[in-house]
């Protein structure tokens, strides 16, 4: 893998300090957020300096049921080659469930959803991946995720189940150390074994990044500076690797130049402490060895299939069968054809790239008792079904509204005419529009359909208002833009003046 250095995640609203930043010798970019023929002009100015670019996508969902729709991995691979990037990354995770594989509605999660540490889950994330690598130009590396919530029945720890990822693929690790200890505060798992089970020669670079906790939940929100606990695990890391790069990101609140030059600087020294306390060590233990790994750290667990999945499929597959027939299920997906439409053209194809690549492919009831599973898991989250049984409760309500959050914060950015048309009401109609009715494609879908409930519902109440919203809604539903008056024009102009 190349040696990357110190980089930080490039966003339109820092980019301009990205760029007169010292130090920086990689940006990432989320992969969806770019067009390839249309790069912006910070990422094209930095390239011309040898800064690498590498594109991070969020939206394959290759821990989904499905396997990954070419249109998706073409769109991705455009943006590689558009880039010049020497590897791709994205998150072992589902973002999507329901559609033909399981006779349910199609539902967009909007966020990066847990898999479950089974070994169905295992067997078609495997396949996916090497479906991916064979649609994409340059070697893939995989983020392990945040999470809000537990999967009962899980039959593998994180470490296992990343090692055993990478021995039946090849993939390489992009290793969120935020994201350890996410999951040590919200399920308990122990970042120091997670890392002593890791494959460690297979990363491809590490992630750091900042949150908060709020009534014992640790939210993973890239708007806040890196704490010292989530720095005490990538100085872990540097103690038993070299870590070929390391990247900050910050997605929201952004701070100054120079408080974004000191957490750099936080980060690299963090990495430093890592290196120097390996070379005081002793025998095993020096950053790059295999022997600095734990004994039996990172060995394979055995490949084989048990039973029938575990108790959480079996739970989440009866409460599928739910009152789900309210959900919307005629969208499309957050990027591309939709899921099922995309994939099933390919299946025969997938499937025997597969088993000729070594991996063995998971057969249909395996994904569709998976795909049960999580249409069951994400039906609770975003349309208001049961939450099925063995998970917590709480925990799903709080991945519940912060799922809703989400929408309402992202709907904002990419339509930001509706909070100027709404006013303080924008957040609570929002909300009040998500609890009821779950994302069936895109963000901006998801704009236009949220304007359409309310006016469907005859709000907002004051004419005035109401009126302003339907030119908005007609301006951007429609085949082609609708002219808009001058009138019009300045009254969406002095609201958000």
């Amino acid at each position: 893998m190349p040696r990357l250095g110190t980089g930080i995640g490039w966003r339109p609203e820092i980019a301009d300090t990205v760029e007169a930043m010292p130090g920086i010798d990689w940006v990432e970019v989320v992969a969806e957020n770019v067009c390839p023929g249309h790069l912006p002009e910070s990422l094209l100015r930095l390239r011309e300096r040898g800064v690498t670019v590498i594109p991070h996508g969020v939206s394959l969902g290759l821990g989904g049921a499905e396997r990954p729709g070419p249109g998706r991995l073409s769109a991705l691979a455009e943006r590689v080659t558009a880039l010049g990037a020497p590897l791709v990354t994205e998150h072992i995770a589902f973002v999507r469930a329901g559609g033909a594989l399981t006779a349910s509605p199609h539902l967009e999660a909007g966020h990066l959803l847990p898999v479950p540490r089974t070994r169905d889950a295992l067997d078609v994330l495997c396949e996916n991946v090497r479906i991916a690598q064979d649609a994409l130009p340059v070697p893939l590396a995989l983020e392990n995720i945040a999470a809000l919530f537990s999967w009962p029945g899980e039959e593998l720890t994180e470490g296992q189940f990343l090692s055993e990822l990478v021995e039946r693929t090849g993939v390489r690790l992009l290793v969120d150390v935020a994201n350890l200890h996410t999951n040590h505060v919200n399920r308990g798992e122990d970042p120091v074994a997670a890392l002593a089970a890791l494959p460690l020669e297979a990363i491809a670079y590490v992630h750091v990044a900042g949150g908060f906790e709020r009534d014992g939940v640790w939210h993973d929100s890239h708007a806040h500076p890196v704490p010292r606990a989530v720095l005490d695990i990538l100085t872990d890391l540097a103690s038993r690797v070299t870590p070929p790069g390391v990247l900050l990101e910050r997605d929201d609140d952004f701070p100054g130049p120079a408080e974004l030059r000191r957490e750099l600087d936080v980060v690299r020294e963090a990495v430093a402490a890592g290196a120097a306390g390996a070379a005081r060590s002793t025998g095993t233990g020096k950053p790059g060895t295999p022997e600095a790994r734990t004994a039996g750290g990172g060995a394979a667990v055995d490949g084989g299939r048990v039973g029938d999945g575990g108790p959480a499929v079996a739970s989440a597959a009866t409460a599928v069968n739910g009152p789900t027939a309210a959900v919307d299920g005629t969208a499309t997906a957050v990027d591309g054809p939709t899921a099922a439409a995309d994939d099933a053209a390919t299946a025969t194809e997938d499937a025997a790239a597969a088993t000729t690549a070594g991996t063995v492919p998971a057969g249909d009831g395996v994904r569709q008792r998976l795909g049960v599973a999580q249409a069951a898991v994400l039906s609770s989250l975003v349309a208001g079904t049961p939450v099925p049984e063995g998970f917590d409760r709480a925990r799903m309500g709080v991945q519940a509204r912060a799922l809703a959050a989400k929408r309402a914060g992202v709907v904002a950015k990419v339509a930001p005419e509706l909070p100027a048309i709404l006013g303080d009401g924008y957040r609570a109609a929002f909300l009040a529009y998500a609890r009821s009715l779950p994302m069936s494609g895109g963000y901006r879908r998801d704009a236009l359909d949220f304007a359409g409930h309310l006016l469907k519902l005859g709000r907002p109440d004051d004419p005035g208002t109401r009126r302003e919203l339907r030119e908005w809604w007609l301006h951007r539903a429609g085949p082609a833009p609708r002219p808009r008056g001058l009138a019009a024009r300045a009254r969406v102009l002095l609201r958000r003046s």
